[in-house]
């Protein structure tokens, strides 16, 4: 009698929850791919990448940072990033995973789709408190083209500084890192 209450009071809890933000949804997408870092950032080596997107960025949030951006500099961009709610995460095997803010898609031309990512870059403990050159570089950007059947390519930058070219109004990264990680092997899950 009594594990028959304690399981349709746990029934009704769970069903408080279905409506709720607080419940799963189906992510948007869900990314495997193989990091290649020959980058002088995080030491190079190779790894699985899983990235999960749980909703695309609005246009409001797209031109909020834009806006941003623009009119206030990275560092403020920075910060308004960071205020952005989590839309999704990634990680690597093994490892807790880290928050994403932003995410974006549109159709390519030869069809298939482009993926663009950028976040806060995770900075540990040690690197906050001895603060070395790498503390200036505090983005990560993604870039995955998949074709149609969902398999592509991209690249991460760990570290990067952006910058408004004001001669031709282009955004400009500086990457402390001598390469991009490389992502190959992308897979988008069905």
């Amino acid at each position: 009698m009594r594990s028959a209450v304690l399981c349709v009071a746990a029934m009704a809890v769970m069903g408080a929850f279905a409506g709720s933000p607080l419940a799963a949804a189906d992510p948007v997408a869900k990314l495997t791919a193989y990091a290649i870092n020959m980058s002088n950032i995080g030491g190079g080596g190779s790894s699985t990448v899983y990235i999960t997107i749980d909703r695309w960025s609005t246009d409001a949030e797209r031109d909020s940072l834009r806006t941003v951006f623009v009119e206030k500099g990275p560092e403020k961009l920075l910060t308004t990033l960071q205020k952005l709610p989590r839309i999704g995460f990634m990680r690597l095997p093994n490892r807790l995973g880290y928050d994403l803010h932003f995410a974006r898609e549109t159709s390519l031309d030869e069809g298939g789709r482009r993926i663009l990512v950028a976040t806060d870059r995770p900075i540990g403990f040690e690197e906050a408190r001895s603060r070395p050159r790498t503390i200036d570089y505090p983005f990560t950007l993604v870039e995955i083209r998949l074709k149609r059947d969902g398999t592509g390519e991209g690249k991460m930058s760990l570290a990067t500084k952006i910058s408004l070219n004001q001669k031709e109004r282009v955004l400009e990264l500086e990457n402390y890192s001598s390469e991009p990680v490389r992502l190959t092997n992308v897979k988008a899950d069905k």
